[in-house]
């Protein structure tokens, strides 16, 4: 079995354009039913903030994987100058079911939470080309930089601006020299949201507190999921989930409009409806259009799938005996 940490991922480094399109394959083999997923328990003990989640998968196609993520998500572990988040994966090999590989890291997780903003920001391209761009991304801990690590490989030089907002203060250390002189730290979370044509929360947000209109034909990348409060739905009604079973529960702002305006699944549409049916076309021109990803097992074996096989190639990690 392939052990794999920190230091072997970033040794293998990220191709974004890579892992958007292993992303974007694996729904491919969603909406082929070639997959394998149910739906992910919750484990909470003592304080209510603290979870830690199973999301075992299988997934066909060119992955041919099973496994489980197994991951932490402590929020209050910030204060003590430790990650929030601690995750292990474990591959299967398919045909078997034999262990291949495990991997003790949460950076796995992460490229996989940003590529799929990424393949989202792709198909809102097709629609909406963008130019001039302002970025804004509420939170800046790990998975906020890695949003702009994508979002700058990505966009380039049609960004014209990043907005970044904390509350915990922005580490500038971690903005990527490519686009440093474009960033713009902010002390106030309505300053980036009215102004970006892009918007990204990567909050560890409790409850919502976004009630307020977006800017006209913004793409509202809703990563953590409890930020926006139910009055969103008075300025957009174009909403696209990863799976409506997934995210309608365990007080997302999904669930919170389902129970407090009726939002129902047949006012959405899924990832695999805009990768596979283009669904982002019918949406009304000039709507701000909001994406809710719960995250998805399958999306974590394809990514840890990818750097398994990369890993293999270029003599990575550290192999254990039976």
């Amino acid at each position: 079995m392939l052990y794999l940490n920190t230091k072997h991922i970033e040794s293998l480094g990220i191709n974004w354009g890579e892992t958007i399109d292993v992303i974007e394959q694996a729904v491919v083999s969603l909406d082929q039913n070639d997959v394998a997923q149910p739906i992910k328990p919750y484990l909470r003990f003592r304080d209510p903030a603290n979870r830690i989640i199973a999301m075992p998968a299988f997934i066909g196609g060119e992955v041919e994987m099973a496994g489980i993520k197994w991951i932490a998500s402590f929020p209050k572990n910030i204060e003590q100058g430790i990650q929030r988040a601690h995750s292990m994966t474990i591959l299967n090999d398919a045909a078997t079911g034999k262990p291949v590989s495990a991997f003790n890291t949460a950076l796995v997780s992460g490229i996989r939470t940003a590529s799929v903003t990424g393949l989202l920001i792709k198909h809102f391209e097709k629609i909406r080309p963008l130019e001039n761009v302002t970025v804004g991304i509420l939170g800046f801990g790990p998975i906020g930089q890695l949003h702009l690590q994508m979002v700058t490989d990505q966009l380039g030089d049609r960004i014209s601006k990043v907005l970044l907002c904390d509350i915990n203060g922005v580490r500038t250390s971690f903005i990527p020299e490519a686009i440093k002189d474009r960033v713009e730290i902010v002390e106030s979370w309505e300053e980036v949201y009215s102004a970006s044509d892009v918007f990204i929360t990567c909050t560890v947000s409790p409850n919502g507190y976004i009630a307020q209109k977006p800017k006209d034909g913004a793409l509202l990348l809703n990563v953590s999921l409890r930020d926006f409060k139910p009055e969103i739905l008075d300025y957009t009604s174009s909403i696209i989930v990863d799976e409506w079973e997934e995210v309608c529960r365990e007080k997302t702002d999904i669930e919170t409009m389902h129970l407090a305006r009726g939002l129902q699944k047949e006012d959405t549409k899924s990832i695999a409806d805009v990768v596979c049916r283009q669904a982002m076309a019918g949406f009304k021109a000039g709507d701000a259009i909001m994406f809710n990803p719960m995250g998805m097992a399958i999306f974590d074996i394809a990514i840890a799938t990818y750097y398994y096989r990369a890993a293999l190639a270029n003599g990575a990690g550290v192999l254990l005996e039976d």
